[in-house]
């Protein structure tokens, strides 16, 4: 029997495009491409993979260059994406879903490297 075919990158990324709140995230611990609701790719080699979402378009978030305090905060205390499902309403805290535009704001509020994504949107 042979194994199923898994998805290329490319694929995924497409995937990441065509869902609501999909993007990549980049921190000092590697990526992660969200691309559905509770589904990612997770790697290291994010220069890759992040060049390769710029040319897609992809909404990137890189807190690599985040002093760690702030990329912490953000983290634990700051809500997470809502991928692949609606926000929860204002007021948004830890453990609670918002819009991709909230939470890339905030991280490049706090010095984040935010592509495909312009500033007046978020």
């Amino acid at each position: 029997m042979n194994a199923p075919e898994r998805d290329s990158t490319e694929d995924l990324i497409g995937r990441a495009l065509r869902t609501e709140g999909g993007h990549l995230s980049i921190g000092r611990g590697g990526f992660s491409l969200h691309f559905s609701r509770g589904c990612t790719l997770s790697g290291y080699d994010w220069e890759s993979i992040k060049a390769t979402c710029i040319a897609c378009g992809l909404p990137i978030i890189d807190s690599r260059e985040v002093p760690f305090d702030d990329a912490f905060r953000l983290a634990v205390r700051g809500p997470m994406i809502a991928v692949g499902q609606p926000a929860d309403p204002p007021p948004w805290g830890s453990l609670s879903n918002a819009p991709l535009r909230v939470v890339a704001a905030a991280y490049r509020r706090a010095g984040a490297d935010v592509v495909n994504l312009p500033a007046d949107e978020l």
